[in-house]
């Protein structure tokens, strides 16, 4: 693939600063000293084929502006460009303004908001919210629904646990899904021989102050939820939430829990400050994979279950239509399995294409046996979605999470 650097000196000499210091996804999670999203956005930005910046779609009639999380693509660190977008770009000539932007659900959709209220240009041609941010922008109208004569890869490919995965979008007319991220029981391998299966096995008199929690509400109370068996993604209330919360307030005010963390937990794993935790499942194997001494971790879908979320693709309202198609251009092809199998290969977050795992066979057999980017079917029978919540609901429990963690 051809180098992507610009022309121009003063923006040439910034891309090859950030390129020397080459921070990748392995440094993020270990709580590099550079803020990832700012960097992530001047870097990108600077070196997309488009190159505007943002605006209405880019680059020219045939360009599209995609934003997305840091670190969620297949960067080549030699080239300093992705080599699947150069892939699409070459085969479609389609120029694709790629912005690593999102950093929270929270703070990128107070970004857009206005624009989204006014049903104007975000910015953004395509977006790729969570799941559960996607369904307020359902619920409030400010997405626009795909085409699916334009997705004949997203009807045959996508997994059939995902298609009416989040409650709010049956059949995924406003959303497709791009990685799935999972939430499950992790372990220190060789100071808890025992393993942890269940929520009481964190209760071990030998993890006091060893444990760790994610500050993501859905996560650590889907867990907590399914540990005390209910479903998170049904029918629930008051009542089960409550139930769950004072497990979880139990745990922190008697020191049992200690750690509650964001992506920093990392840290915590490889000082052995935490022995035992609640874990997204792509930093452990990214983690147990440059381990100098082998795979130090072990992680597993409890049989009460874990969590399985979904960063999806959304084309928000202010977009016009012929950028719409040619976002849904870009949908299609990376629901190509052989596309797929090179992202999974990198970001290491469970695919939402069929046909990822025999594609991968061919590009790195190793990673198409791990069952933490492919999970068995048993294992997909334990991943449980988060229900969406009311805004009255959202509102409230957020507070009381965010009150018992102590934030």
């Amino acid at each position: 693939m051809a180098r992507r650097i610009p022309e121009d000196p003063m923006i040439a000499s910034i891309v090859n600063m950030v390129r020397s210091a080459q921070f990748d996804r392995r440094q993020m999670l270990k709580g590099a000293a550079v803020g990832a999203a700012g960097l992530g956005a001047l870097t990108l930005a600077s070196c997309a084929p488009g190159g505007s910046g943002g605006g209405s779609g880019g680059g020219g009639e045939k360009s599209l502006v995609w934003g997305n999380w840091t670190y969620y693509l297949d960067f080549n660190e030699e080239t300093g460009w992705y080599d699947s977008l150069d892939l699409f770009t070459e085969e479609t000539g389609i120029a694709v303004e790629y912005i690593e932007d999102i950093d929270d659900n929270n703070t990128f959709y107070g970004k857009i908001k206005d624009q989204l209220e006014l049903g104007q240009h975000t910015g953004y041609d395509v977006i790729t919210f969570t799941d559960w941010m996607n369904a307020r922008l359902i619920q409030a109208k400010q997405v626009q629904e795909f085409d699916y004569a334009n997705l004949p890869n997203v009807t045959a490919n996508l997994v059939d646990a995902q298609l009416n995965a989040l409650d709010a979008d049956q059949g995924r007319k406003f959303t497709i899904p791009w990685q799935l991220p999972a939430s499950c029981l992790m372990w220190d391998t060789e100071a808890v021989p025992g393993g942890i299966k269940t929520l009481d096995d964190f209760m071990q008199p030998s993890l006091k102050g060893k444990v760790g929690v994610l500050t993501e509400m859905r996560d650590t109370m889907g867990i907590i939820l399914a540990g005390l068996g209910y479903d998170p993604a049904g029918t629930w209330g008051d009542k089960e939430w409550g139930e769950a919360i004072q497990w979880l307030d139990d745990g922190i005010q008697s020191g049992q829990i200690k750690n509650v963390k964001g992506n920093s937990y990392t840290q915590d794993l490889e000082r052995g400050d935490t022995l035992a935790a609640m874990v997204w499942t792509g930093d452990v194997v990214m983690m147990n994979a440059e381990s100098p001494d082998g795979p130090r971790w072990t992680i597993e879908v409890p049989e009460s279950g874990g969590m399985i979320a979904a960063d999806s693709f959304t084309i928000p309202n202010g977009t016009e239509s012929a950028k719409k198609k040619l976002a849904e251009e870009m949908i299609n092809f990376y629901y190509d399995p052989e596309v797929m199998a090179a992202v999974a290969d990198y970001v290491t977050f469970v695919p939402p294409v069929k046909g990822t795992q025999e594609a991968m066979q061919k590009l790195n057999p190793e990673n198409a046996e791990n069952p933490l980017i492919f999970p068995s079917e048993e294992d997909w029978t334990r991943l449980h979605s988060f229900r969406s919540l009311s805004p009255e609901e959202d509102k409230k429990y957020s507070a009381e999470f965010q009150k018992v963690l102590g934030l």
